[in-house]
């Protein structure tokens, strides 16, 4: 079942008595629990039934008396681990996993990790509860992730300004949702948001970040290469070296499998990328500027470099240094 019809069924107050929620993705985690907290319970019913612990300070013992007591003047009760990760000796809870307080509502966020399947609490969880696994999203569908966001609002926004905002913040829905939610507060509904809007209100410029570098490469145009690393030496949390390194081997690693791609069509390439097909085309263009034998030397350039970034063979220069060197050296 997907968080959409968890929440569905929570707000329908359709409760289980066990929620394990658990996974990479805090985002989901966070929703789904949110749901809880404010359906559960009215709002005057909450003083004497709802208890929320953290997991680094929550005794197990103590979690097991919450979850057994009995709702006062309502019908249920909540009872929410939030951290459970951190909760020591959580295998202990099984037993009452086992056999749950059908009048209480009790919750594990479980984040970052998964508990283990073969483990028995995770089985008494799943047999007499809900479990949810909240996955990372793939970057290659953090765009389509972002428009979807976005059209449970009153907004839009441009294939650019989508891919700048998944470039500089990377697959952390959380950080997305905080940066589009002040850009509704700030923006007219109805607005389509696009570069200057990011630039002006999230700080991301729309001439000079990875995204623009990483389209110049694609294109071999080394002056405006060079004015992006240029700006980066100048503000140089705008482009780090680490970040950047991983963007362009993933572009060089995409030319070489359209090179060996039978189907060459801008769909066909979309498809086995797993890009937004806006981007074929350039990438198309682009294995005509790089043949298989300079997107090898290119992929051995950045391992060099990745290593030099480290410290390995470098004693002296510095991360602007070996960012001009090595963006010339991959453009020639």
């Amino acid at each position: 079942m997907d968080s959409k019809s968890i929440i569905q069924q929570i707000e329908n107050k359709q409760f289980k008595p066990l929620y394990l929620l658990q996974g990479e993705e805090p985002y989901y985690i966070d929703m789904i629990s949110k749901a809880l907290v404010d359906n559960v319970l009215e709002e005057h019913e909450r003083d004497f039934n709802q208890t929320v612990l953290y997991g680094k300070d929550a005794d197990v013992l103590a979690i097991i008396s919450e979850a057994k007591g009995y709702p006062m003047m309502a019908e249920r009760r909540l009872v929410v681990i939030r951290e459970a990760q951190d909760l020591k000796d959580i295998d202990k809870l099984e037993s009452y996993c086992a056999d749950p307080n059908p009048t209480t509502v009790f919750v594990l966020a479980y984040k970052y990790k998964k508990l283990d399947a073969r483990k028995k609490l995770t089985k008494e969880l799943a047999k007499n509860g809900l479990v949810y696994i909240s996955d990372k999203i793939k970057e290659y569908k953090l765009i389509d992730w972002i428009n979807d966001y976005l059209k449970t609002t009153e907004y839009a926004i441009t294939p650019k300004a989508a891919s700048l905002l998944a470039d500089f913040l990377g697959n952390d829905l959380s950080k997305i949702t905080n940066e589009l939610d002040k850009l509704a507060l700030l923006l007219q509904k109805g607005t389509t948001i696009n570069e200057i809007h990011i630039e002006e209100n999230i700080g991301i410029s729309k001439d000079y970040n990875v995204f623009e570098l990483v389209n110049a490469i694609t294109i071999r145009d080394v002056p405006k290469a060079m004015k992006i690393v240029s700006y980066f030496e100048h503000n140089p949390k705008s482009g780090p070296l680490v970040m950047i390194i991983p963007s362009i081997f993933t572009l060089f690693a995409r030319l070489m499998r359209i090179h060996f791609l039978p189907n060459k069509s801008n769909d066909a390439v979309a498809q086995a990328l797993k890009v937004h097909p806006f981007a074929t085309r350039d990438l198309l263009q682009a294995t005509k500027i790089y043949p298989p034998k300079k997107i090898s030397s290119n992929i051995a350039i950045l391992h060099d470099y990745d290593l030099k970034s480290k410290g390995v063979n470098n004693a002296t220069f510095s991360p602007s240094d070996l960012m001009k060197e090595m963006i010339f050296k991959l453009m020639h």
